[in-house]
């Protein structure tokens, strides 16, 4: 099977493919530098497995180093890029860190990718390059707007750099996964959203309520023009979004036709408003939810859920897990990490 390299596969999203990967007789190599994720991942990462795999504990950033990695593991058949700053609040105060992590990270790859005779690449996208959409649910087809926040600048202007590379170079081919809203853990428990700082998302906090971890839920805006008046998006269960990966790469590894940059969201196809979340926690759980209403944060668009037809055309790929599947595995997560 081929070898594939894993950046940031120590995080939430990526352990959870690394994991699928492994489990679909995949070879993988790891590269993370700990920033947002914790240790002991990888060891529960090799236990759900039960398969070992390569890890290196590098930064990106650091050209030198990656280039060590791919000098070792010269027989890297394709590369699934997560590894990048990720909280949409945080990219507003700070948005040089994000310019410098998420970009500088990505040429990096890329100019370590020359090592390589040739390399499919599936890319961490985001629903943010579309901006505040005028229509929903959004299309591949759909415009790319200016991004309400730098992160989901970073995307836009990543999307930008792998399209021109891959059209001026046939050996270096890209697919980027437009997700929306991933949310959830793994069945087992073992695996779930633990960052090293507090949450921003909202289904952790809300499994934090929960379990007592925190008084209250604060629910930002409600005079937006949806059902409720809070923001609507789209939730996929994390462990459908790594099959989702898993799925993309064998599309590109099994097919020599396909040249270029391609884009696909991946979400559940459905939106659902902040308080629809409280209320399907509260039905999945038991768990009544504490909350406040607090003004709107900068950089929240209004609504955004995904037309997913192009997955399931071109990857055969579809959501398995529901809404409740997504609030009983968090929780369950929350209660046992």
């Amino acid at each position: 099977m081929p070898k594939i390299l894993v950046t940031g596969g120590n995080g939430y999203i990526g352990s959870h493919t690394v994991v699928e990967l492994l489990n679909n007789g995949y070879e993988v190599v790891v590269v993370d530098n700990l920033c947002n994720s914790k240790p002991y991942v990888k060891d529960r990462i090799a236990d759900l497995a039960d398969r070992p795999f390569g890890f290196y504990q590098i930064d990106i950033c650091n050209l030198n180093d990656l280039k060590d990695v791919f000098h070792k593991e010269s027989d890297i058949s394709g590369i699934i890029h997560f590894a990048a700053h990720l909280f949409v609040e945080e990219s507003v105060e700070n948005p040089i860190k994000y310019y410098q992590n998420n970009i500088v990270g990505l040429l990096n790859l890329i100019e370590a990718t020359k090592l390589l005779p040739k390399v499919d690449v599936v890319f961490s996208s985001s629903c943010t390059v579309y901006g505040n959409p005028d229509e929903v649910p959004i299309s591949e087809s759909e415009s790319i707007k200016p991004a309400m926040s730098p992160y989901g600048n970073t995307k836009k202007m990543a999307e930008e750099i792998l399209r021109d590379h891959s059209m001026a170079n046939a050996n270096f081919r890209t697919t980027a996964l437009r997700y929306f809203n991933p949310i959830g853990a793994h069945h087992s428990g073992k695996l779930g959203e633990d960052p090293l700082g507090h949450h921003t998302h909202l289904v952790p906090i809300i499994a934090e309520v929960a379990s007592g971890k925190r008084e209250k839920l604060m629910v930002f805006g409600n005079d937006y023009p949806t059902r409720d008046g809070t923001c609507v998006r789209d939730y996929i269960h994390v462990c459908d979004l790594a099959n989702a990966h898993v799925k993309a790469l064998e599309y590109m590894l099994g097919n020599d036709q396909i040249s270029g940059f391609d884009a696909i969201n991946i979400g559940s196809g459905n939106g659902q408003t902040v308080l629809e979340v409280v209320q399907a926690f509260e039905r999945a759980t038991g768990q009544r939810i504490n909350y406040e209403l607090a003004p709107r944060r900068p950089g929240d668009v209004d609504r955004i859920y995904a037309n997913i037809t192009k997955a399931t055309r071109l990857l055969g790929w579809k959501p398995e897990l529901d809404i409740d599947d997504m609030m009983v595995s968090t929780y369950n997560w929350e209660k046992n990490k």
